[in-house]
């Protein structure tokens, strides 16, 4: 099942922050693979994708945490729902791990 992703504003300057910075490329290139899973699977075991309970959606909507990276210092993270309408992921923000 493919899920089409949309980026809130805040995620797609996240997003171009990264692309745009030659010094960040190695996690650029996570993040977009991490994209690429959550768009086929959102449950990739690679994704280690768990409920983010700190946040909510605008609507009220669970918050999930993906990983970009892991076992690195400052490990980006990629933090979306489900929705808002069916086969779409909303994307919230692409930040290192808080």
């Amino acid at each position: 099942m493919t899920f089409a992703l949309k980026f809130t504003a805040q995620a797609e300057a996240d997003y171009k922050s990264l692309a745009e910075n030659a010094s960040r490329l190695k996690r650029f290139k996570a993040v977009r693979k991490a994209l690429g899973y959550l768009e086929t699977n959102p449950s990739h075991p690679g994704l280690n994708t768990h409920k983010y309970s700190a946040l909510v959606g605008p609507s009220g909507e669970e918050i999930f945490e993906a990983y970009a990276e892991n076992k690195t210092p400052a490990a980006y993270r990629i933090f979306w729902f489900y929705g808002p309408g069916k086969r779409e992921i909303t994307l919230i923000a692409i930040t290192p791990h808080p």
